[in-house]
């Protein structure tokens, strides 16, 4: 479901319910947050998280003419999955900066060998940084954009309940995990 103006809140009626409406949103995203490991995460994005992200660029950039509000629909607008994908950030974390640097020089590539499975079905590999050249020769970036466009065998075993399980078979970085019940039919709910 894209955002439109209608769907979004004026800048004084949002500075109002904010602490409400981030609330609600930071909830939200507890079912849609997936670690592979010790500092890959994938950030599974939608209308509600979109809304909020552009909300907040709203109010922060103090943006209230249609164009400019436009622009940030423009931008935001294709991270949310169309019922056949899933779209997510993806971001490697390291609190140390120097074990950061040495870690994303060690990683480049690392966001074309990210996957997710389900229970009878093949592995899917994302289109990743659709927009955006998110690497250099000699290191990759800290966050990346994902799309992962599920077969339809696949979004009906997810939307049965079959087991999940995504990683990350990079020579530098290899993790598998099983996405919790509450994750997957979370992201079961916005497949059709």
């Amino acid at each position: 479901m894209q955002l439109t103006h209608e769907k979004l809140y004026g800048l004084e009626h949002y500075a109002r319910i904010r602490p409400e409406f981030r609330a609600k949103v930071m909830e939200h995203k507890t079912n849609r947050r997936l670690a592979i490991g010790s500092h890959a995460t994938l950030y599974f994005e939608d209308s509600l998280t979109m809304q909020y992200q552009v909300q907040e660029m709203l109010r922060l950039e103090r943006i209230f003419e249609p164009e400019g509000i436009q622009q940030e629909l423009d931008v935001y607008n294709p991270l949310i999955p169309d019922g056949s994908n899933w779209k997510a950030t993806f971001m490697l974390e390291y609190e140390d900066v120097e074990e950061r640097r040495a870690a994303l020089a060690s990683l480049t590539g690392i966001e074309k060998t990210i996957w997710v499975q389900a229970e009878g079905c093949a592995m899917v590999y994302p289109i990743a940084n659709e927009d955006m050249d998110r690497e250099t020769g000699d290191k990759t970036a800290a966050v990346h954009f994902l799309r992962f466009e599920l077969t339809p065998e696949m979004v009906t075993a997810i939307k049965q309940g079959a087991v999940v399980r995504a990683g990350i078979h990079h020579p530098n970085y290899y993790e598998e995990v099983q996405l919790p019940p509450q994750v997957r039919d979370s992201l079961a709910g916005y497949l059709r």
